[in-house]
């Protein structure tokens, strides 16, 4: 990869950084001494984009043949995440792998790295406080417009949708769900749009499903900002409801989710959903790392395109590695590109 990277010495904000060597340019430690530690911390294992995503780090620290700490879990809970990433700095890392799940709460833990010389990269989620080296996520703007894109258009304009938030504490719910309401009030506003925030919690989503489709008997789409967590669910009640109409079908619901997940491509497959918005947990894994081993080696970057179909943004507190997402539907489902048609492999 040549991803072009800089050296400079660590300063409150990104600042302004001269042009170094490319990503292809060794290391900077000693000739046969051991790799700078890397500390990593799993934030969940309750979907299969998580569940995946596990399994692409531990892929990729072989790969990349990275010297790393013993793996953390933090199963989506703030507390143990505060604790695991306390006991990891511990042990002094060069740089750490972290995905902090509260968003707007961030700054203290951030700073506790940063008086440690600890670098922060953070995957799936961007922190809104506290000095990060790189974000590694996609634009999730981009999701809540892409799904109100297709919704709008498959349904011409017109119906119900009904909107599965994620939690609104977490960047990445606000964003989806403030771009979609935004591009649905632009462009279609003869869509009602029926927000229901659910914590990134199944039993809450299909519960709250239940009660919109119990009151809303007219609904026509639903979006799911989340498919490993919302998928199974939202299939359970509609065909308990026996709402599961395949596509092409009369009385068939549109729906859009977010992950890339395989089974719902399975479900695209099957007809029961129309398209998902690809979250690339095997580009997520790779680039965290990337970054991390950079960082513990003392390169920095700059804004702008990368040799790996993305771009670098500047943030507030640091930068942001956009990766790359697509929409997934009937016509492109079998891409072998996708990383859940590649999995198992």
């Amino acid at each position: 990869m040549n991803t072009r990277t800089t050296r400079t010495t660590r300063a409150g904000g990104a600042g302004v950084l001269l042009i170094g060597c490319l990503s292809a340019c060794g290391g900077l430690s000693a000739p046969g001494s051991a790799p700078p530690q890397i500390g990593i911390d799993v934030p969940r294992a309750d979907s299969d984009f998580w569940k995946a995503y596990a399994k692409y780090i531990q892929q990729e620290i072989t790969e990349q043949h990275l010297n790393v700490l013993p793996l953390t879990h933090s199963n989506g809970d703030e507390d143990t995440f505060a604790k695991n990433v306390q006991s990891l700095a511990s042990r002094h890392p060069k740089s750490v792998v972290i995905a902090p799940q509260n968003t707007r709460n961030s700054d203290a833990l951030l700073g506790r790295l940063w008086a440690d010389n600890v670098h922060a990269v953070s995957v799936d989620t961007e922190p809104e406080h506290g000095e990060v080296y790189m974000v590694v996520r996609t634009d999730n703007r981009s999701y809540g417009t892409k799904a109100c894109e297709f919704l709008g258009r498959q349904l011409r304009g017109k119906g119900k949708v009904a909107e599965l938030q994620g939690s609104l504490d977490s960047i990445n719910g606000y964003e989806r769900s403030e771009a979609f309401g935004t591009c649905m009030r632009r462009g279609f506003p003869g869509i009602e749009v029926i927000a229901l925030p659910t914590e990134w919690k199944g039993d809450v989503a299909a519960g709250k499903l239940q009660a919109t489709l119990a009151a809303n008997p007219d609904l026509n789409g639903i979006y799911m900002q989340a498919g490993g967590v919302f998928l199974q669910p939202t299939l359970d009640v509609l065909r308990q409801k026996g709402l599961l109409k395949p596509a092409g079908q009369p009385g068939h619901l549109t729906i859009v989710s977010n992950d890339g997940i395989p089974a719902e491509l399975d479900a695209i497959r099957r007809g029961e959903i129309d398209a998902t918005v690809n979250q690339p947990a095997d580009l997520y894994a790779k680039y965290a790392l990337f970054y991390a081993q950079a960082a513990a080696e003392g390169r920095t970057f700059q804004p702008g395109p990368t040799d790996h179909n993305s771009t670098i943004v500047q943030l507030p507190n640091g930068l942001e590695d956009q990766v790359p997402s697509a929409l997934i539907t009937r016509d492109n489902v079998d891409d072998k590109s996708l990383w859940a048609n590649n999995l198992d492999k």
